[in-house]
């Protein structure tokens, strides 16, 4: 029970302090500068829609009203598909670009505050473990391994059946 206690104090505690530093840092939610900083890591900054929804697991109502509001900003730009117009992709722009450049830093800098320095190396190895553990149950599809591995080994090829 203490154990499961501290980590959902974690799980409450982070993501505000993640989003209030982007807010204040870079006018952008946490989840704002997630999509961002996905599109960015992809072959031509560019995803369909479909697909930034599975990276980021947000329902694409969610994502259509965040990706609208980025537009409106000029940090990303959602196109048709040249194969298939029903497609629709976002591609972040170079303003959405320069976003995640200026952004990256100081977020980087308050993760590294609250997580990764407060760890040994051997907990840093524990964490990932554990969150690896705790993530083939969440996620036994594997839907957002794309995520959670980009930087660890190379993705696992994904399939799924579009309906």
């Amino acid at each position: 029970m203490s154990s499961w206690v501290r980590l959902r104090a974690v799980l409450e505690l982070l993501p505000g302090v993640l989003d209030a530093q982007l807010r204040r840092d870079a006018d952008l939610t946490e989840f704002e500068y997630y999509v961002l900083s996905t599109l960015s890591e992809t072959p031509g900054r560019a995803l369909r829609m479909t697909e930034l929804s599975w990276g980021t697991n947000a329902t694409l109502p969610r994502l259509s009203h965040v990706v609208t509001r980025l537009q409106k900003r000029g940090l990303v730009e959602r196109f048709s598909c040249p194969e298939d117009r029903r497609t629709t992709h976002v591609r972040l722009t170079d303003d959405g670009w320069e976003k995640v450049r200026q952004a990256a830093p100081g977020h980087v800098a308050i993760v590294h505050h609250h997580v990764i320095d407060v760890l040994t190396d051997e907990q840093i190895r524990q964490l990932a473990a554990i969150s690896d553990a705790i993530l083939a149950r969440l996620d036994p599809s594997e839907t957002m391994t794309a995520t959670y591995t980009r930087y660890d080994e190379p993705p696992k090829p994904q399939t799924r059946d579009v309906k």
